[in-house]
């Protein structure tokens, strides 16, 4: 028994191969704890990637669908803003009448503008098949062929997807 220590503990009084296990029982089980806490950080790294990539997914899916109601709600109010342009297009005599017209679809026009709305300018351009739709077509030397010499119903883009085609006559070579 050793005079500055009179209570020896159990391992001192073991020998050296059983403390050398028992250490290296330690170490094992210390490197196993390290391996599982890495685990553990590494699902849980995983679990806050996912839970923000189903986040992220969930705000876009949001987004679309408000952007798909609102082009829902605008293609329906299409017809009325073709009305107003036939309505333009008539002959009348009563000049106040027909300004006041030309007003409300100024307004009318600039405010589906301003929810994304953007008319499709077709009138001279070479014809598209993405943009347009051929409702006829002439045979004519006067002008390129594929290009488009009228312009019956306006097409839109919303917020820069096709809405509605333009229906347009084009020009064929004979």
């Amino acid at each position: 028994m050793d005079i500055q220590n009179p209570d020896p503990t159990p391992e001192e009084n073991l020998p050296a191969e059983t403390q050398e296990g028992q250490l290296a029982a330690v170490t094992a089980e210390r490197d196993q704890l390290k391996r599982e806490k890495a685990e553990a950080e590494d699902r849980l790294l995983r679990s806050r990637a996912e839970y923000e990539n189903a986040r992220r997914r969930a705000e876009r899916d949001r987004l679309e669908f408000l952007q798909f109601a609102a082009a829902d709600m605008v293609k329906s109010l299409l017809p009325v803003l073709d009305d107003f342009e036939r309505a333009l297009k008539t002959e009348t005599t009563d000049e106040k009448y027909a300004k006041g017209v030309e007003l409300i679809y100024q307004r009318f026009l600039e405010t589906l503008k301003k929810a994304g709305l953007e008319p499709i300018e077709a009138k001279g351009k070479i014809f598209d098949p993405n943009i347009h739709e051929a409702v006829q077509r002439l045979t004519t030397e006067e002008a390129e062929d594929h290009t488009v010499l009228e312009e019956f119903q306006k097409g839109y883009n919303f917020k820069g997807k096709l809405l509605r085609p333009a229906w347009v006559k084009v020009a064929v070579k004979p």
